[in-house]
This record gives structure tokens, sequence and C-alpha cells, in this order.
């Protein structure tokens, strides 16, 4: 066994972006993999560059057809009316841009690996991972693959027989949850924002949501807290965990449920999230961890760098080097909260904790999902 956590990145995400007015604009990977390289965390030895997924790998979960469309949508940089709707190419936040087709299976090829090299690791990052609304199909909610899901069945594939998802984001995890909705051997759990994905009155993602048995939900409300996630965690997700008696632990770490974050209305402190992925290691032979949502520049690179040292047992300094400074205040980001950032965004990791009362909402939640 390679005693250390092993690290998947690339460098396409330095200058990919989904189109200067989309929310997925800012750096995100780059960051992160910069920020760890800048602190000393990241030693080649613990580096793999992702490989792109091949058609065949995307097939295993993904329609042909839909893969060609993604990659003629990359050539010609357009569709037809036909197949953007079809496909959901080129609206509802799902653009085509110059890399439609080669980012997203980048992604999904480090999350392949990620299920490869936690045979020998055990521990897997990919924070480029976590598209975790990506259909068969089509796109959804700005995911275009499904890696979480191609992740899960490589590591079916490898032997596992016991596959743990857990959801984080402040989105719910529907791609995830429905691709294995029937299957016994994995177990998705989503924690998010109730109300907030999806909202088309599905019914997906809600309290009583559990699929065809193997899945569980905790749509939160507003203003959720680090102790509310504590409690979950403690309460709910680690006593689930212990009775499904997992191989192997697949947690899509979002950064969206940050309070700073523009896109939902949680108020985590990212050591909140850290104390997440603590409370995972040693839970199971193998722990992949992938990225997710996140749209403030400085949070989530910020958070996804902490996850990196949490997996290596790292201390958080209390400030940073000059050199991890550089990273983040070399950052902008077009939106007001960009304006004016504060500076313990630039010269520190750790977030203040955002602790609170753990609301009667919350056991509410928690006594149902753990009702059999």
């Amino acid at each position: 066994m390679t005693a250390e956590p092993q690290f998947i990145g690339s460098e396409i995400y330095r200058h990919s972006t989904y189109g200067m007015r989309h929310p997925l604009a800012i750096p995100r990977v780059s960051t992160c993999i910069d920020l760890c390289r800048a602190m000393g965390w990241l030693p080649e030895r613990q580096y793999h560059d992702s490989p792109l997924a091949t058609d065949a790998q995307l097939a295993r979960f993904h329609d042909p057809a839909y893969i060609a469309a993604l990659r003629r949508a990359e050539a010609r940089q357009t569709l037809t009316d036909e197949e953007k709707e079809k496909f959901n190419l080129g609206r509802n936040g799902n653009p085509i841009f110059p890399e439609v087709f080669r980012r997203p299976a980048t992604a999904s090829g480090g999350s392949i690996l990620a299920a490869h090299l936690s045979g020998e690791a055990g521990v897997v990052y990919n924070p480029a991972g976590g598209t975790h609304h990506g259909r068969p199909g089509y796109a959804s909610g700005f995911c275009f693959f499904n890696d979480p899901a191609l992740c899960i069945l490589e590591l079916l594939d490898q032997g596992a027989e016991r596959v743990f998802y857990l959801d984080v984001d402040a989105h719910h995890g529907d791609g995830v949850q429905d691709a294995f909705h029937d299957r016994d051997e994995v177990m998705t759990l989503s924690i998010h924002e109730g109300g907030r994905w999806p909202m088309n009155g599905s019914g997906l993602g809600e309290l009583g949501d559990r699929a065809a048995g193997m899945a569980r939900n905790l749509p939160v409300p507003a203003d959720f807290n680090d102790s509310e996630m504590d409690y979950i965690m403690e309460a709910c997700v680690l006593p689930l965990l212990e009775k499904f008696e997992a191989d192997s632990i697949l947690l899509q770490c979002g950064a969206d449920g940050l309070a700073e974050d523009p896109m939902s209305r949680l108020g985590l402190s990212n050591g909140a999230l850290w104390r997440v992925v603590s409370r995972l290691k040693g839970l199971a032979p193998r722990l992949i961890v992938l990225g997710g949502g996140g749209y403030n520049p400085w949070s989530v690179g910020r958070c996804w760098a902490g996850v990196w040292a949490v997996l290596n047992g790292f201390d958080i300094p209390d400030r940073l080097s000059d050199e991890a400074e550089k990273v983040l205040r070399a950052l902008s980001w077009r939106h007001s909260k960009g304006r004016n950032p504060p500076d313990h965004w630039m010269t520190t990791l750790l977030d203040p904790a955002r602790s609170g009362p753990v609301r009667s909402e919350i056991r509410h939640i928690v006594s149902e999902v753990l009702r059999p």
C-alpha cells in the first residue's frame, strides 16, 4: 500500500472557462493546486496528471449519441437548435465553450483514475471531479458528464462490494442518486439546501426521497451552521456508514455551502467541511474525495487546499506562506463580493468558526432519515 494520499489535477482548468459571465468563469482547481504547491504540500510523487476519459469509458454511463454531440459542439462551437434542445447544450447554464468536451472528459478521466489509484493508495483526491448533476443523455446544472457515477462504476468493476457516496454540496446530488437508485451495493446520502436544486417539483432530494431504498436525503434550511453539520455527521452519517459496512467511500465535497458563496444561503465555514473529511478517514479501505460546486474563487480555492492538508494530516498554519499569499492576491472576481475582499481571504486558509444552535428542524431531519 502507498502510504501517501494521491492528488489528480490538470492544467486544462487553468485557462478553460465556461464564459466570462458564467458562475464557473473563476479559477478553482488551478488555485487549489497552486496553493498546495506554494505550501510545499504537493510533491511530484503524489501528483498525477489527469487522463482524458475515452469514449468507451464515458459510455459506461453516457449515451454514445450524447458523447458524439459534445465532440461536435467542441469542434464546431455550435450545434443545431434541435441538438441544443435534445442534449441541453448551449442553454440553461450549460454553455458551448472551447473545451466543452475535453474539460469534463478530463475530470471524468481523473475520477476513473482515482478509482484505480485508490486500490493502492487508499486515499485519492480529484478536486476537478464532483459533477453530480450530469445525466446519461444530456447536460444538467453546469455538469456535462457525471464523473462520480463513472468513478463508482469503476470501483464496482474492481471488486468493490459496498460503495457509500456522501454529497455535501449545497445542491442535491440528483444525477448520482438516480444512477444507482436500485443498486444495493451503492448507498447515496446528500446533505443540501432544501428547495435549491432541483426545483421542478420532482420530489428529488426531499426528506422522504429514498429512491428505490438506497438513498437518504437531508435538505437543510438556510443559515445551516458548523454545529449543525457536526451534529449531522455524528448523529446520522457515521451511524449509517457503519451500518452499511462500506469498503469504499466517495465524498463529493462541493464548497458552495460556505457562507461567502453566492449560489446558496448556507452558512458553513471551511473548517466544517474539513471535519467531514477528517471523520471519513480510516473508515473504509478506499476514500476518494472530489470537488463540486464553489463559486467564490477565494473560498473554494482555500477550502479545497485545506481538504488536501487534512487528507495528509498537515497542520493548517495561522498564516500562509508568502508564496501562497501571492496566489490568492492574484485572483479577481467579477462579483460584488470580489470588489473589496477581506484580507483574511489572502493570508489564511481557515475561516472563523461559524458555530450556532442545532435547530429543531435539523434534529427532525436526522430522526426521519434514521427511521427504518
